[in-house]
């Protein structure tokens, strides 16, 4: 028998809150309500962190790739302003300095002109903190370097053009000076025929003008001016050279005539007949007209020899105090 002491206490059921009452888990197991919440929330807020440091570092990466974009742009933009700079500075400047009177072409001059007046845009650079600014940069950046390269290659055309032009006319004045000096060489050579002191500078000038026919329809104006320039040194000689000539034959001809004037006073001056008959001396000059005579007695023997005195200097024979007084020729005692 069972007495009171061996009978076991039944319990009643102890109610529990409905909010802290669980549902089975898929094992049996029952979890706290409060857990789901939990576990949504804290994995709402991982999400959020998540997207954050995603969206860090996806800007992080997005600011660098347009740093280095805006970067490469800059660089292109330095690069290119600074080949039409140097354009623009040497040979653009050169050509600059040419005249509309030394082209063939004035529209050339006129086309170099404009290019030089183009305004080059003003460099600015990445200067932008974000992402954004730094896109808007390089896009600019990239207008610039496109704008350099496109006016250095208009540059360079415009340029090209004066230089071609004005050689076009150095080569035209030199083919047009040639022309002119072979004509003036040409004459020249038929001119002086004979009348040259050494004819080996004729020689020369028709050397040097087959040599001037042989380049006159050349292309380099070089050789061209220096035909001219042979033609000119040849031309010279032959002129000196008559010139030498037309000096020696004026002194020979000067020195004829000289001789020929002292020739004609010697015989003007001594060209007088004297004559002796007798008593009597008669001198007659071809200078004036009328004679001089002169009769007198001689002493001594009758023969001329012995009686003959010498006559003076004035026409006069044996004159002591009885001499003649021109122009009647009497006889003054």
């Amino acid at each position: 028998m069972m007495n009171e002491n061996d009978k076991t206490e039944i319990l009643e059921p102890v109610e529990t809150p409905a909010e802290n009452i669980t549902e089975p888990s898929k094992d049996g197991r029952k979890c706290p309500k409060w857990l789901l919440p939990l576990v949504a929330a804290v994995c709402a807020v991982i999400l959020v962190v998540a997207g954050i440091i995603g969206w860090n570092a996806y800007s992080g990466a997005k600011l660098a790739e347009a740093k280095e974009a805006c970067a490469t742009a800059a660089d292109t933009v330095r690069n290119n302003a600074n080949e039409y700079n140097a354009l623009l500075n040497g040979d653009a400047a050169d050509a600059a300095a040419v005249k509309a009177e030394q082209v063939k072409d004035s529209k050339t001059v006129e086309s170099l002109g404009k290019e030089l007046k183009a305004m080059a845009p003003e460099y600015e650079g990445c200067v932008a903190e974000n992402a954004q600014g730094l896109d808007a940069a390089t896009v600019k950046l990239n207008e610039q370097a496109d704008w350099y390269e496109t006016h250095e290659k208009s540059l360079t055309k415009a340029v090209r053009a004066v230089a071609e032009s004005k050689a076009a006319k150095r080569l035209d004045d030199a083919k047009t000076n040639l022309t002119a000096k072979l004509d003036e060489a040409s004459k020249l050579l038929a001119d002086s025929d004979g009348k040259v002191a050494d004819n080996a500078t004729r020689d020369a000038l028709s050397n040097a003008i087959d040599a001037a026919n042989g380049l006159k329809d050349g292309n380099d104006p070089a050789k061209i001016d220096g035909a001219r320039k042979t033609l000119e040194d040849a031309i010279n000689g032959v002129n000196a050279s008559v010139q030498a000539k037309t000096d020696a034959d004026a002194r020979a001809a000067a020195a004829a005539a000289a001789a020929a004037q002292a020739q004609a006073q010697a015989q003007s001056t001594y060209s007088g007949v004297s004559s002796y008959s007798g008593g009597a001396y008669r001198r007659t000059e071809g200078s004036t007209s009328g004679s001089n005579t002169y009769r007198g007695t001689t002493s001594g023997g009758s023969g001329p020899a012995a009686a003959a005195p010498k006559p003076n200097l004035n026409g006069a024979y044996g004159c002591t105090e009885d001499c003649y007084v021109p122009p009647n020729n009497l006889i003054q005692h």
